[in-house]
């Protein structure tokens, strides 16, 4: 992304809105991070200020990440997201509400600026539709937490310009990583596959054929999986993985989208994975 093309706005501080924000502002992006919700804003801070000293400890330095240019603001009306060139969308998987968002935005922002609508699941070009610009929108599903992910699987829809596909992809090279562009297609390709990959590993508990540790050592050690299926469904969020089963299920049948009956057990009783300190592990004193 070259220097001259402007601030960064990031919409949503929950935990993926947080760590984007630290990811952008730590590669030198201005930033601006929007949520209606003071407490959500105040909470992504201390995530934040949380990352950049685990930073910097392990840099060996002493600059906080978001010195200098890439300076975070933190607003709560959209329309203070009216100067940004760029924006990303990580509100809840939720078509309506999202849709909602989108038509704000294309309201507020400049006809050259770039939506990138950040979804685990839900088709991009149906939220494109409901603006009067569907050219500058284009999907953008980062990986959770974002520092530590080299891809961005990038979604393009049959309406997406390439000036808006070269801008976001401008913005991945400035944050160190690649990206592959897919066409859009609800769950695209990472979440079609590994929703299903997360919900059998979570059946085979039930089952009574291996324990937690169990089932990701194995695929670390036989296939290379870098943390397991089931540590990896705690980083995403339990409850993220069964909406976004049901929202696959929607497009595609109940036959290999339904949710296990031990993810549904673990959303009724709250135990959602790393942001709430308890999921197939238990996190002590990391619950947000």
């Amino acid at each position: 992304m070259a220097d001259d093309s402007g601030v960064v706005g990031v919409v949503g501080a929950g935990v993926m809105g947080a760590s984007l924000a630290q990811a952008l502002t730590a590669r030198g992006v201005a930033t601006v991070l929007q949520d209606a919700d003071p407490a959500a804003l105040q909470e992504a801070a201390h995530r934040i200020a949380a990352g950049d000293r685990l930073a910097r400890l392990t840099a060996g330095g002493s600059g906080g990440p978001a010195d200098g240019p890439g300076r975070l603001s933190y607003v709560t009306a959209t329309e203070e997201l009216a100067h940004c060139a760029l924006v990303i969308e990580n509100v809840t998987e939720d078509a309506r509400v999202k849709e909602a968002l989108h038509d704000r935005l294309d309201r507020i922002l400049d006809p050259g600026a770039v939506v990138a609508v950040n979804t685990s699941a839900i088709a991009v070009s149906g939220l494109a539709l409901v603006t009067g610009h569907p050219e500058r929108v284009v999907g953008a599903h980062f990986m959770n937490p974002v520092a530590t992910s080299s891809m961005v699987e990038v979604i393009r829809t049959p309406y997406t310009a390439q000036w808006a596909l070269d801008r976001l992809g401008a913005l991945v090279r400035r944050l160190g990583k690649d990206s592959v562009v897919v066409a859009d297609a609800t769950g695209f390709v990472i979440n079609r596959c590994l929703m299903m990959f997360i919900n059998e590993a979570a059946a085979v508990l039930d089952d009574d054929v291996a324990s937690p540790q169990q089932v990701d050592r194995l695929f670390r050690g036989c296939v290379g999986h870098r943390t397991g299926p089931l540590r990896t469904a705690d980083i995403i969020g339990i409850d993220t993985i069964v909406h976004t089963l049901r929202v696959l299920t929607d497009a595609y049948g109940p036959e290999r989208f339904t949710p296990s009956a031990r993810l549904l057990r673990m959303v009724r009783d709250g135990h959602l994975g790393r942001k709430t300190g308890r999921g197939f592990y238990i996190y002590a004193g990391e619950a947000s």
